[in-house]
């Protein structure tokens, strides 16, 4: 059977497009850096994908390499909405046939309301203002449109009670969320599991997780925590994920158990609104 590619984001095509021309110009990363005014290490960064340069640095680049401004006009493509270390994920989510999530303390982006959405990027920030939060907002509710207005990928999502209990944006905000998620389970569209807390102990009790498979690519997985994360394609990390969910799954409620807890749960709150 032949090996599966493994996917390259655009920030990936971008960074080897880079290499290729440095090296094909003669120069070390120690050489572009210097031109470009910047580390060997942040030039290795570029090459690798994980970071992109400003675009200063990318028309530095171009100068150097003698490029006629190619690396400014795809960097213009690549600017994403989206935390750093995040931007990677966002494109390959929609590359995939396969997405499997799973949360402790909050309803998963790709779920959220517009209210819960905002209620969450509030919390984050000390001093927010109004167009920014809405701009987030917006952004997600876009991101949010992979799920209801396509019948692909296929969606899993195993919730912890903790993510149903807590309250974000108040009980009207909970209960339209709620119902949001019983709704898109009810219809078919998203296979749902709770792990109530009568489970106890689970194999994913430290870690959100967000796996990603794909028709003619490896699969992928990514961890997130506070103002950081981390996207894996080793592929004895990525099958330590898969196995760590398989063995949380086995712990959770039935399909219908768990959209009847998430209904359940969602009448609370609205019986709390009166």
């Amino acid at each position: 059977m032949a090996e599966a590619r493994k996917t390259r984001t655009q920030r990936e095509k971008y960074g080897e497009e880079l290499r290729l021309r440095r090296v094909a110009a003669g120069l070390t990363q120690e050489a572009l850096g210097e031109q470009v005014v910047c580390s060997p290490t942040l030039i290795s960064h570029y090459e690798a994908g994980r970071r992109l340069p400003k675009p200063d640095d990318a028309q530095r680049i171009d100068v150097a390499l003698k490029s006629d401004g190619f690396f400014v006009r795809w960097l213009e493509d690549l600017e994403s909405k989206y935390a750093h270390y995040f931007a990677a994920v966002s494109e390959l989510e929609r590359e995939a046939t396969e997405i499997r999530q799973y949360s402790s303390s909050l309803i998963p982006g790709l779920l959220q309301t517009a209210s819960y959405a905002r209620a969450v990027f509030q919390a984050y920030r000390p001093n927010y203002r109004a167009e920014d939060v809405d701009e987030l907002v917006v952004s997600r509710m876009e991101r949010g449109r992979l799920l209801t207005e396509s019948s692909t990928p296929v969606a899993w999502t195993l919730l912890d009670e903790a993510a149903l209990r807590r309250s974000i944006g108040g009980p009207k905000v909970m209960a339209e969320q709620l119902h949001k998620v019983a709704d898109m389970a009810g219809s078919g569209r998203l296979r749902l599991h709770v792990l109530p807390f009568s489970s106890g102990a689970h194999a994913l009790l430290e870690s959100m997780v967000y796996l990603l498979n794909f028709a003619d690519a490896a699969p992928v997985a990514y961890v997130e925590g506070l103002h950081t994360g981390h996207l894996m394609d080793d592929p004895a990390l990525v099958e330590a994920c898969h196995g760590s969910y398989t063995l949380a799954l086995g712990d959770a409620a039935p399909l219908l158990e768990s959209v009847a807890l998430v209904r359940a749960v969602a009448e609370e709150y609205e019986r709390a609104q009166h």
